[in-house]
Formats: C-alpha cells, sequence, structure tokens
C-alpha cells in the first residue's frame, strides 16, 4: 500500500526558519534519515522524495503553494497515486500544543489550520492521520500583556529554547514512523503519546 507523508510549511528562503515550517522540518529529517532528496514536481505543485519502505512505496511532500492552498499538492499527489486519506500522514504545527508535545490522531477538525481546511477540501474528508508537532500559542507567552496576532506568532522564528523542544519533538515523531507505516497506529499513538 502506497503511503505519503506531508509535510505543512511555506515555501520560501523567507520562511524556512517560521514556526508554521515545523511540518517541512519534520519531513526534511525524515527524508535525510531515508537517504532520499526532494525534487520539484511541478504536476504535484510541491517537492517530493520517493523511498521505498518493506517494499511498499513511500514518498514525501513538501507543497510549493502556500499553507492556505496545501491541499491542492496533497490532492493532487493522492489521485495519481491512488493513495487513500487512510494512508496518509500530515505533519502539521499546532498551537494547542506546547513545544516539545507531539500526538498522532486520525480525522478531527482543523483548529483554524487553514493547510488543513484546504487538504480537507481537496480531499473531501478530514478522515487522514494527523501529526501534530506543539510550538506553543502566544497567548502564553509572558510578557507585556498585549497579545501578539496569531499569524505573526507563527510566522516568526522560535526563540532557542522552544527550538530546540521542537527539535526534540520531531525526534521522537520520526520514532513512531516505522509503526504508521506498518499500520500500528495504535502503538505509535501509545508510544508516541508516552514520551511527550
Amino acid at each position: 500500500m502506497t503511503k505519503l507523508i506531508v509535510g505543512l510549511g511555506n515555501p520560501g528562503d523567507e520562511h524556512a526558519e517560521d514556526r508554521h515550517n515545523t511540518g517541512f522540518w519534520f519531513v526534511d529529517a525524515l527524508a535525510k534519515q531515508l537517504g532520499v532528496r526532494f525534487e520539484a514536481e511541478k504536476r504535484f505543485h510541491g517537492k517530493v522524495a520517493k523511498a521505498k519502505w518493506e517494499d511498499e512505496d513511500l514518498f514525501l511532500l513538501k507543497p510549493n503553494t502556500y499553507m492556505n492552498l496545501s491541499g491542492q499538492a496533497v490532492g493532487a499527489l493522492c489521485r495519481f497515486h491512488k493513495i487513500l486519506p487512510a494512508d496518509l500522514l500530515v505533519v502539521q504545527d499546532e498551537l494547542d500544543l506546547k513545544p516539545g508535545t507531539a500526538r498522532i490522531k486520525l480525522g478531527g477538525g482543523t483548529g483554524g489550520h487553514n493547510g488543513l481546511k484546504d487538504i480537507h477540501a481537496h480531499l473531501g474528508t478530514p478522515e487522514y492521520w494527523r501529526l501534530r508537532l506543539g510550538i506553543g500559542h502566544p497567548r502564553d507567552l509572558a510578557g507585556d500583556g498585549r497579545p501578539m496576532d496569531v499569524a505573526d506568532y507563527v510566522l516568526r522564528r522560535p526563540q532557542l529554547a522552544e527550538q530546540q523542544q521542537i527539535d526534540a519533538s520531531i525526534k521522537n515523531g520520526l520514532l513512531i514512523v516505522p509503526l504508521f507505516l506498518k499500520g500500528d497506529t495504535a502503538g505509535a499513538m501509545l508510544e508516541l503519546h508516552s514520551k511527550t
């Protein structure tokens, strides 16, 4: 069964270190681990890497569209390779989880995440897997009492301590990829949720 792991983010060097690009950081780390490289694929509106996992095809995708149009790339690749939503893992930044926390789940709402909203629209279902990597919420920041706008927050670089926590959650997420690919999603949940 062909599987697809999508990292969500915004293209361009100016966004490379933004919190919103946590999904890109994850699939970059996975590609390095698997020894594969991303290549631009116009028909899939993104950069794609292809690997083998126990004789099955595994695609990694970084949409080249901006976040709110992520579904265009995901939908195109899923349709072309006949990948079912249940065989899709979308890796996203999550405002409602603290940095260092990672959670995996099937389906559910978008939590206001524009990338997920567009993927729902293109797939026609929310029933795909998500790996949610915590980046924290601006309301949790200690400061002068004025709340930071969410859009400004996600489009900024994390502080060093936050970055280290996010990197740890990426590392923990990478450890459960083999379980996800084998279809042991219950085991993946147990393993990941016991760590963070």
